[in-house]
Order: structure tokens, then C-alpha cells, then sequence
């Protein structure tokens, strides 16, 4: 981990001495990044769309035969809710409860909008390796939703703040859906905010990335899912910095 760790801190700097970049390139590679944050965040909840599928149906609005409306709704609704995360990173004030309200509310929008932005009025829970784990009671949830706000906005812009919250409001778990999807773009967000690319859990992650959430909820310690984030940080480091160096002008 610590050669990991190093290794990120060096990607972060080269990324930095790029800046500032042009408007049409880093147009272009977050346009490519907002996509596969979409097929990406959407097929770990069982979204059947492909990459490719995913990039027409948000490009060109092209119907995929034989794939379900509820798919092709959530890849606009993603779409729509991580542009929003790159807004409140542009705009620079604290993140609110309200913010992530908004952020579930978007990425609903199309697909259940009758759960769009709204706390969960039902028990929720999953299945894990020692049998069934719930989530708080849809009372607790606005006060801890509060204190989670209030954590939220004193918290760093660092790469494990950016973990750390995602495990929190998962924790919560605020909604009656759509809180795996919220979660990523609230990591996204805070990751953006202190100069970091987003990233992708892919669905190759999946297994991981499940079983390391569900360690951290037993109490057995985060070690497993902030490897595999920090592990997805240094690759997706590398290829901006690829990206960007290869549309620099060559003397």
C-alpha cells in the first residue's frame, strides 16, 4: 500500500503540471469519463446495457433492441447526475445534505421517480457472508443524515475522505434505492474537489468491491475496500495523465 500510496502522489503531480489544460481537451476526456462512470456505476446494479450501448443511448439517443426502458432511463439519469457532481465541484462551497439528496434525486429521476431524492420510508437490507445485515430504521435516518452532513463538511478533500464517505452514507443507506450509485457519486465529488479523476468501480470489481463494504460493516476494517479504490485511483491517475500528455502540441 505504501508503494501505492507514493506511486498516486506522483501521478497527482504530474496531473497538476498539466493544468491549466485546455477547455476542449479535458471536455473531451471527462465527456469519455462521465460515460464509463455510467456503464460502469449502473452494471454493478445489474444494468444490462454495454459500454458501447450505454455510449448511444447517452449520445444518441438510440433505443438498444431487446434491452429493458428501466436500463436505458438509468444511463440518462447517471449521465445527468455525475455532470451535476462536476458542477458542485466547479462551484467550490461545502457539500450539503441537500447535495446528496440532489444527487439521488438526478440519478432516479427517469427510472423511479417516485423515489427520487426521497428518504426511505422502508427497512432495507442485504445479504452478506454471515446471513442478513439491515440497515438503519427509516426514522433514524434524518438525524443521521444530518450528522453525516455535518461530518461531511468539516472532512478534507483527501482521496480517503473521499472512501470514507462513500462507506458512510452506504452505512445509512438513506434510500429505498439507489444508494450504491449515490454513494460512488458522492466519492466522485469529494475525489474532484481535492484534484483527483474520478473512478470507475467496474464490474470486475464487483465481487471485491462488495465483499470489502460488507467487511467494513462487520467491524473487520476498511484495509480490503480502500485497496481496491485506491488500486482504481492509480490506474485511472495514469490514464488522464496519458490522455492528457499524448494532446499536448509537440514542439
Amino acid at each position: 500500500m505504501e508503494e501505492l500510496l507514493i506511486s498516486i502522489a506522483a501521478k497527482k503531480k504530474q496531473l497538476e503540471q498539466l493544468r491549466p489544460l485546455s477547455s476542449k481537451a479535458m471536455a473531451k476526456l471527462e465527456h469519455y469519463y462521465d460515460i464509463e462512470l455510467t456503464y460502469t456505476s449502473n452494471a454493478i446494479e445489474g444494468n444490462t446495457l454495454s459500454a458501447v450501448e450505454t455510449t448511444l443511448v447517452i449520445e444518441n439517443g438510440i433505443t438498444i433492441s431487446g434491452k429493458p426502458l428501466k436500463d436505458h432511463l438509468e444511463a440518462l439519469d447517471h449521465f445527468d447526475a455525475i455532470r451535476y457532481v462536476r458542477e458542485l465541484a466547479r462551484h467550490g462551497a461545502p457539500i450539503i445534505e441537500n447535495d446528496i439528496r440532489n444527487l439521488h434525486r438526478l440519478v432516479m429521476y427517469r427510472s423511479v421517480p417516485e423515489i427520487a431524492g426521497q428518504y426511505a420510508d422502508l427497512p432495507r437490507y442485504v445479504r452478506t457472508e454471515t446471513g442478513r445485515y439491515s440497515f438503519p430504521l427509516p426514522v433514524e435516518v434524518p438525524a443521521l443524515m444530518g450528522g453525516f452532513a455535518r461530518w461531511l463538511t468539516a472532512a478534507s478533500t483527501a482521496a480517503d475522505t473521499a472512501f470514507e464517505a462513500h462507506r458512510k452514507l452506504v452505512d445509512i443507506h438513506p434510500f429505498n434505492d439507489g444508494n450504491g450509485r449515490t454513494a460512488r457519486l458522492l466519492m466522485n465529488l469529494v475525489l474532484i474537489r481535492g484534484g483527483y479523476p474520478p473512478v470507475a468501480v467496474r464490474p470486475e470489481d464487483r465481487l471485491e468491491y462488495i465483499l470489502g463494504l460488507q467487511q467494513a460493516q462487520a467491524g473487520q476494517g476498511a484495509k480490503r475496500f480502500n485497496a481496491l479504490l485506491y488500486r482504481r485511483l492509480g490506474e485511472t491517475l495514469g490514464e488522464y495523465v496519458n490522455a492528457l500528455e499524448e494532446g499536448q502540441p509537440r514542439s
